[in-house]
């Protein structure tokens, strides 16, 4: 089975959002080393961006994971509004509302609605660096709000629940992508994403002016700048590298073709 990074958002001098002590790193930690004991012992391999209090930029996080060729990526994190016991439940961030990401998002959420969280749905945040910067499927959950009391509460009552359910989310997630292995993995790049068409076509110009070929796609009512399809990994982190040298935002966009 396919290898799944946990990241334990915030540490060491970062403590996220707090709340009458509570402090977001730690329970962002417990959590995952929850969840990775439970992954592991269902036959999935599993990494930490970290494992103890140390502190992580977010984009130091990204690099982890791209360093280690990880297949999956999933951040957890506890929310906060700026009044306390204002709202309540749980929520998944994704780069966008598609593909792996978007299962991550649905299962995630199902899951942790059956222990009693809230669902507050799939949230699109592609801005956030451990989203934005992964080349791989990344989902960021959002574990209930720490400056609710209720929520809180569950968690500290469903802790052993809480874990199984992102486990199960990730499982669900990761077992249905393994059913369709036999499917081919390709590979093109991403260098922008629009709500309005003419700042794509504008950007796709750009990079056909340089001599880069380039498409829009429409992504969930958004405008998709792509370049290249690549069947080896290793050919898109070269022509990633690349663009990223010529001051290019650029990510990676694994894709799955039937082979003919």
């Amino acid at each position: 089975m396919a290898t799944v990074m946990l990241d334990a958002g915030h540490g060491g001098y970062d403590n996220g959002a707090s709340f009458e002590g509570r402090k977001e790193k730690d329970d962002n930690l417990n959590l995952v080393l929850a969840i990775g004991n439970i992954l592991e012992n269902n036959g999935v391999d599993v990494l930490y961006t970290r494992t103890t209090d140390i502190y992580q930029s977010p984009n130091e996080k990204a690099n982890i994971a791209n360093r280690s060729d990880t297949s999956y990526f999933v951040s957890i994190h506890r929310n906060s509004s700026p009044q306390p016991n204002t709202y309540s439940g749980v929520q998944t961030l994704v780069y966008a509302d598609a593909g792996i990401p978007a299962l991550f998002a649905q299962n995630i959420n199902r899951e942790l609605e059956k222990v009693g969280y809230a669902n507050l749905g799939t949230s699109v945040r592609p801005n956030l660096a451990v989203l934005r910067g992964t080349n791989m499927p990344a989902a960021l959950v959002e574990v209930g709000f720490i400056n609710t009391e209720q929520d809180n509460r569950l968690l500290d009552l469903k802790f052993p629940e809480t874990a199984q359910a992102i486990a199960d989310g990730i499982l669900q997630t990761v077992q249905g992508a393994n059913i369709e292995s036999s499917e081919v993995e390709t590979y093109s790049l991403e260098l922008g994403v629009f709500m309005h068409e003419k700042n794509a076509q504008n950007l796709a110009k750009t990079l056909q002016e340089e001599g880069y070929e380039s498409y829009i796609e429409v992504v969930n009512n958004c405008y998709r700048v792509g370049h290249g399809r690549f069947t080896n990994r290793m050919e898109a982190k070269k022509k990633r590298d690349e663009l990223f040298a010529r001051d290019y935002e650029v990510r990676i966009i694994v894709k799955n073709a039937m082979p003919s």
